[in-house]
């Protein structure tokens, strides 16, 4: 506005000095722009909250219903990973059964046998468990999101102004009252909020891939949230 305005004056004067000798006064200078006054911080009551996010996402219904399914997908393979152990284990047996005059080709022969097919229970075992896990890291993504929704929404509308999560075993927290631990309180909101009822517990064959020595294992807990 200021640099249109000085371009106007100036062609006035210009015109003004073709038509007339007459002198024309010097435009007034820009005035310098106002500083912004400075934000002042102001100190609010703490509500501080404790959550092990973790651990709540399958907590809820709706989790407990995601890791059944995970679960249920690899229960065959988890039969003939089973079914391929006991065979090495019965191999294993009838090796150390046999008797003195057993010639040194044919324990050869079955070492070769086991060692082979111990390594491929060793392979199907970890490629099961890698598989396993990324199912379970992808469950855990998706339901992290909406929990994270609910947990948000419920410290905003109950007033609290710091929200720690205690997850993981390496936490900052040394010690809280348990009333600061809003973990269950967001899992009953979210099962509210969902509206997904709990499953029935799993029967007992519905379990993770066993992996076999020197697979890899799933961790206890799902990975954190990114």
């Amino acid at each position: 506005m200021n640099r249109t305005l000085a371009i106007v004056s100036a062609l006035g004067a210009g015109l003004l000095a073709v038509s007339a000798p007459a002198q024309t006064p010097a435009a007034a200078p820009a005035a310098a722009p106002t500083a912004p006054a400075p934000v002042v911080p102001q100190a609010i009551p703490a509500k501080i909250a404790l959550i092990a996010f973790e651990q709540s996402v399958f907590a809820t219904n709706e989790g407990q219903v995601a890791v059944q399914g995970v679960q249920k997908k690899y229960e065959p393979k988890k039969s003939q990973i089973d079914t391929l152990a006991q065979e090495v284990d019965s191999l294993k047996k009838q090796l150390q059964a046999l008797p003195a005059t057993t010639t040194d080709e044919d324990r050869a022969s079955r070492l070769k046998n086991i060692d082979t097919k111990e390594k491929q229970l060793n392979r199907d075992a970890e490629d099961a468990q890698t598989a396993y896990n990324a199912d379970l890291q992808e469950a855990y993504g998706k339901m992290a999101q909406k929990v994270n929704a609910t947990m948000r929404k419920y410290v905003q509308d109950n007033g609290y102004t710091l929200l720690l999560d205690v997850s993981g075993q390496q936490n900052p927290v040394l010690w809280a009252l348990p009333t600061t631990d809003v973990t269950e309180a967001v899992i009953n909101a979210y099962n509210t909020a969902s509206g997904v009822a709990a499953p029935p517990p799993a029967a007992p064959s519905a379990t993770r891939p066993r992996p076999a020595a020197g697979a890899a294992k799933a961790p206890a807990a799902a990975p954190k949230k990114q």
